[in-house]
């Protein structure tokens, strides 16, 4: 029987439409759809390859483009961190979640070099048996600075002021014609 909480996070994936995207997505990645627990959907042998995760919640439909009763069996927490992404869903209203997603996982990125270990929303489902690792922040300000230099170094490669000055020096600087 499904509790009380349960019961309403599966409502409110149904009514933001979450829910119905991720079935529709599963349908057309080619997955086994069926019921889990908790009220959710196992989605597995799903075909696409994206996004790039050994699991992935969309509303209360939990992917994977392996088998979801061997992964877990490997892996028992699992189930539980797609579930705690499931009540994300629900409390971020559905698509809004994405969004607030990827700048999580940006943020990560901008911390530690890792798309996870800094996510609000993968610590708050567990790193560990999301099949995550700790990884130690790294200071902002040489990630930025040394972005900012790539950002420069491919505007002036491209479109810099500088661009096309070598093209006929030789001829002018030699002085003489290479006939």
């Amino acid at each position: 029987m499904a509790t009380r909480a349960q019961r309403v996070r599966h409502l409110l994936n149904w009514v933001n439409l979450s829910t119905p995207l991720g079935l529709g997505v599963a349908a057309l990645g080619g997955a086994r759809i069926r019921r889990g627990p908790a009220r959710c959907y196992l989605a597995d042998h799903y075909r696409w390859a994206f996004p790039a995760a050994g699991a992935f919640t969309i509303g209360d439909v939990i992917f994977s483009r392996h088998d979801l009763d061997r992964l877990t069996a490997h892996r028992p927490g699992l189930l539980e961190h797609e579930l705690t992404h499931s009540r994300q869903w629900a409390a971020c209203l559905g698509l809004p979640f994405l969004p607030l997603y990827v700048a999580s996982m940006g943020w990560s990125w901008l911390r530690t070099g890792d798309r996870a270990a800094r996510s609000v929303f993968e610590r708050h489902a567990g790193l560990e048996i999301g099949g995550y690792r700790d990884v130690p922040t790294r200071p902002v300000g040489p990630v930025l600075a040394d972005g900012a230099r790539r950002v420069a170094a491919f505007v002036r490669g491209r479109r810099g002021l500088d661009a096309g000055v070598g093209v006929g020096r030789a001829e002018r600087s030699g002085g003489g014609s290479t006939r």
